[in-house]
This record gives C-alpha cells, sequence and structure tokens, in this order.
C-alpha cells in the first residue's frame, strides 16, 4: 500500500504551504535582488538568525545572505524536489536524520560537494 503522505496531493499541499512560509519569512527580509532560477525563488541578504548554515530551503524558497552560487542552487533544487515529496514531513525527517550533513540522507542526495560541505 502507497503512503498517503509521500509523493502525494498531501506531500504537494505541504510543500506549498512551506513555500508560502518561505516566501513570507524571505521577501519582507531580503535586502538583496530576489530572483527566480528554474523554480526555486532565491531570496538574498537575509539576516544569519534565519537560516542555521550558507542558507535553508523551505518549501521552493532558498534563504540565504549571499551563498547562491551555480553549484548551491542546482543542490537546493535537490532539496525542493524531496519538499515536494515529502511535504510538511520535510522537516521533521531531516531532523531525525540529523545535523551532520555527511550523514544526512537528505544532503546526501542533494550533493554533499554542491552544497559547499566537501
Amino acid at each position: 500500500m502507497r503512503n498517503p503522505l509521500v509523493d502525494s496531493p498531501v506531500s504537494r499541499a505541504g510543500w506549498f504551504f512551506a513555500t508560502a512560509v518561505g516566501l513570507t519569512i524571505g521577501l519582507p527580509k531580503s535586502t538583496g535582488p530576489v530572483r527566480v532560477v528554474d523554480g526555486l525563488v532565491v531570496c538574498r541578504g537575509l539576516p544569519r538568525w534565519v537560516f542555521p548554515r550558507g542558507g535553508t530551503c523551505v518549501g521552493s524558497v532558498y534563504l540565504t545572505r549571499d551563498n547562491d552560487g551555480d553549484r548551491v542552487l542546482r543542490h537546493e533544487r535537490v532539496h525542493v524536489e524531496q519538499w515536494r515529496r515529502y511535504g510538511m514531513l520535510m522537516p521533521l525527517l531531516s531532523g531525525v536524520a540529523g545535523r551532520d550533513p555527511l550523514r544526512n540522507r537528505f544532503e546526501v542526495e542533494a550533493g554533499l560537494e554542491d552544497g559547499g560541505y566537501r
């Protein structure tokens, strides 16, 4: 039996909600240009308290201060696909996967080198 919370209308609704949250945080706090790159909304110039490392992906929104090179954006686009697949389970699953990016399956899947972890 298929899990109705994964890769389903429910997960896509969660991804849509997370994207709305990301925009709610990113648009007013961004002091840099906001741009869309292959469906990823990139909000630059945010204060460091918004994200734990160089940036964070919330739904289809990438929040960062200035970490938005091509490789990083490729890494973040994989996170967008993860958000679509898992919806609002994503924060929980990522938390359970751990803070060490070298062991976090979501970071590994997105590409450690592209994410600046190697």
